[in-house]
């Protein structure tokens, strides 16, 4: 079963990371995706640009509306994302518990939904 983890961090903290503190994240997050790939965890993994280059857009009554930043005004914005393969949510925890970025912020777990094409 496919799962996404969102990554969720407050972006001014994780800007106030000395550089060194920082790299050494990035360098964790790498390592750890290689051990994704290798037990077959794996699908794929991205950050995302910061909030501010987010654009929210919205229809309704047929009017698309855009706006700047994102839907929601929160501390914690998204901030990248997993996709992998797990045998169940259990399995899935286990994996997302061990994502560096679970040390700064929160990861958010969900199922995919997965429709028969017809």
């Amino acid at each position: 079963m496919k799962y996404l983890c969102l990554v969720y961090h407050e972006e001014t903290k994780v800007d106030a990371l000395p550089r060194s503190d920082y790299d050494g994240i990035v360098d964790e997050v790498l390592e750890y995706r290689d051990e994704l790939r290798s037990s077959g965890h794996y699908i794929d993994s991205s950050p995302l640009q910061p909030v501010r280059s987010a654009t929210t857009i919205r229809v309704r009554n047929g009017q698309v509306t855009i706006t700047d930043g994102p839907f929601a005004e929160t501390r914690e914005q998204l901030g990248g994302y997993y996709l992998i393969n797990a045998t169940d949510l259990n399995d899935a925890i286990r994996v997302a518990s061990k994502m560096p970025p679970a040390r700064l912020g929160c990861i958010e777990v969900r199922p995919l939904a997965e429709f028969d094409p017809r």
